[in-house]
Protein backbone atom coordinates (compact mmCIF):
# COMPACT_ATOMS: atom_id res chain seq x y z
CA UNK A 1 0.00 0.00 0.00
CA UNK A 2 1.45 3.78 -0.91
CA UNK A 3 -0.32 6.14 1.26
CA UNK A 4 1.26 10.24 0.82
CA UNK A 5 -0.33 12.87 3.67
CA UNK A 6 -1.69 15.81 1.22
CA UNK A 7 -3.22 17.97 3.68
CA UNK A 8 -5.10 19.01 6.62
CA UNK A 9 -9.15 19.27 6.79
CA UNK A 10 -10.55 21.33 9.78
CA UNK A 11 -14.16 21.09 9.93
CA UNK A 12 -15.49 23.65 11.11
CA UNK A 13 -19.20 25.08 12.11
CA UNK A 14 -18.71 28.92 10.80
CA UNK A 15 -17.31 28.27 7.33
CA UNK A 16 -17.20 32.12 5.88
CA UNK A 17 -15.51 33.37 8.70
CA UNK A 18 -13.13 30.61 8.95
CA UNK A 19 -12.31 31.44 5.37
CA UNK A 20 -11.93 35.14 6.00
CA UNK A 21 -9.30 34.28 8.98
CA UNK A 22 -7.23 31.84 7.04
CA UNK A 23 -7.36 34.13 3.77
CA UNK A 24 -7.03 37.64 5.06
CA UNK A 25 -5.75 37.35 8.47
CA UNK A 26 -3.28 34.80 8.12
CA UNK A 27 -2.72 35.76 4.51
CA UNK A 28 -2.80 32.38 2.62
CA UNK A 29 -3.88 31.99 -1.09
CA UNK A 30 -6.73 30.35 -1.58
CA UNK A 31 -6.05 27.62 -4.40
CA UNK A 32 -9.87 26.13 -4.24
CA UNK A 33 -12.92 27.61 -3.37
CA UNK A 34 -13.96 30.87 -1.83
CA UNK A 35 -15.97 32.77 0.88
CA UNK A 36 -19.26 31.00 -0.63
CA UNK A 37 -18.60 27.71 -1.92
CA UNK A 38 -18.12 25.95 2.03
CA UNK A 39 -14.68 24.31 0.90
CA UNK A 40 -11.42 25.86 0.42
CA UNK A 41 -8.21 24.61 -0.18
CA UNK A 42 -5.30 27.17 1.02
CA UNK A 43 -1.32 27.30 0.00
CA UNK A 44 0.56 27.20 3.16
CA UNK A 45 3.71 26.70 1.40
CA UNK A 46 4.99 22.60 2.86
CA UNK A 47 0.82 21.72 2.97
CA UNK A 48 -2.32 22.39 2.37
CA UNK A 49 -5.31 23.55 4.86
CA UNK A 50 -8.59 22.90 3.67
CA UNK A 51 -11.81 23.96 5.24
CA UNK A 52 -14.95 22.26 5.27
CA UNK A 53 -18.35 22.88 7.50
CA UNK A 54 -18.26 20.29 9.96
CA UNK A 55 -22.24 19.62 9.69
CA UNK A 56 -21.94 18.80 6.22
CA UNK A 57 -19.14 16.46 6.74
CA UNK A 58 -21.34 14.68 10.07
CA UNK A 59 -23.41 14.04 7.18
CA UNK A 60 -21.41 12.37 4.96
CA UNK A 61 -19.74 9.78 7.20
CA UNK A 62 -24.02 9.21 9.08
CA UNK A 63 -22.43 11.44 11.98
CA UNK A 64 -25.33 14.15 12.17
CA UNK A 65 -27.20 12.62 15.02
CA UNK A 66 -24.07 13.05 17.50
CA UNK A 67 -23.64 16.74 19.47
CA UNK A 68 -21.69 19.27 17.29
CA UNK A 69 -19.69 20.66 20.58
CA UNK A 70 -18.25 19.37 23.26
CA UNK A 71 -15.52 20.98 25.83
CA UNK A 72 -12.74 19.40 26.13
CA UNK A 73 -8.44 20.31 25.80
CA UNK A 74 -7.38 20.87 22.77
CA UNK A 75 -6.46 17.17 20.71
CA UNK A 76 -5.04 19.31 17.72
CA UNK A 77 -2.94 22.70 16.78
CA UNK A 78 -1.31 23.90 13.73
CA UNK A 79 1.58 24.92 13.93
CA UNK A 80 3.42 27.55 11.45
CA UNK A 81 6.80 29.14 11.58
CA UNK A 82 7.23 32.34 11.01
CA UNK A 83 10.62 34.71 11.24
CA UNK A 84 10.15 36.90 14.31
CA UNK A 85 6.87 35.61 16.93
CA UNK A 86 7.09 38.63 18.36
CA UNK A 87 6.63 40.83 15.01
CA UNK A 88 3.88 38.02 13.97
CA UNK A 89 2.33 38.34 17.21
CA UNK A 90 2.07 42.23 16.93
CA UNK A 91 1.07 42.44 13.21
CA UNK A 92 -1.74 39.67 14.20
CA UNK A 93 -3.07 41.80 17.16
CA UNK A 94 -3.22 44.40 14.74
CA UNK A 95 -6.02 42.56 12.71
CA UNK A 96 -7.45 42.06 15.45
CA UNK A 97 -6.31 38.72 16.83
CA UNK A 98 -6.74 37.55 20.71
CA UNK A 99 -3.76 35.43 21.95
CA UNK A 100 -4.20 32.37 24.29
CA UNK A 101 -0.60 32.69 25.24
CA UNK A 102 1.97 35.67 24.40
CA UNK A 103 5.54 34.52 22.81
CA UNK A 104 7.33 32.71 25.30
CA UNK A 105 10.86 31.04 24.81
CA UNK A 106 10.86 27.59 25.39
CA UNK A 107 14.56 26.45 25.76
CA UNK A 108 14.53 22.74 26.28
CA UNK A 109 11.83 22.64 22.80
CA UNK A 110 14.23 25.11 20.87
CA UNK A 111 11.63 27.46 19.82
CA UNK A 112 9.98 30.57 20.90
CA UNK A 113 5.98 30.20 20.43
CA UNK A 114 2.94 32.46 21.12
CA UNK A 115 -0.55 30.73 20.49
CA UNK A 116 -3.95 32.23 19.30
CA UNK A 117 -7.12 30.83 18.03
CA UNK A 118 -8.93 30.82 14.79
CA UNK A 119 -12.61 31.86 14.78
CA UNK A 120 -13.89 28.04 15.32
CA UNK A 121 -11.45 27.45 18.47
CA UNK A 122 -8.80 25.63 16.45
CA UNK A 123 -5.35 26.33 18.74
CA UNK A 124 -2.82 27.55 16.47
CA UNK A 125 1.07 27.89 17.08
CA UNK A 126 3.37 30.14 15.71
CA UNK A 127 6.97 29.46 16.39
CA UNK A 128 10.54 30.66 15.74
CA UNK A 129 13.91 28.31 16.16
CA UNK A 130 15.98 30.11 19.62
CA UNK A 131 19.54 30.38 18.73
CA UNK A 132 21.56 27.28 19.49
CA UNK A 133 23.66 27.12 22.75
CA UNK A 134 26.18 24.54 23.39
CA UNK A 135 26.12 22.76 26.43
CA UNK A 136 29.27 23.04 28.64
CA UNK A 137 31.22 19.74 29.36
CA UNK A 138 32.20 18.89 33.21
CA UNK A 139 35.80 21.19 32.79
CA UNK A 140 33.29 24.43 31.32
CA UNK A 141 34.84 24.33 28.30
CA UNK A 142 31.89 24.06 25.04
CA UNK A 143 31.72 20.79 23.91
Amino acid sequence: MEIKFTHVRLLVKDYPLCFHFYRYVLGFKAIWGDKNSGYADFETGSTTIALFGRAAMANVIGASHLLLDATTQDKTSLIFEVPDVDRATSDLKAKGVVFEAEPTDHPDWGIRTAHLRDPDGNLIEINQSLPIRRNRGKRGEEE
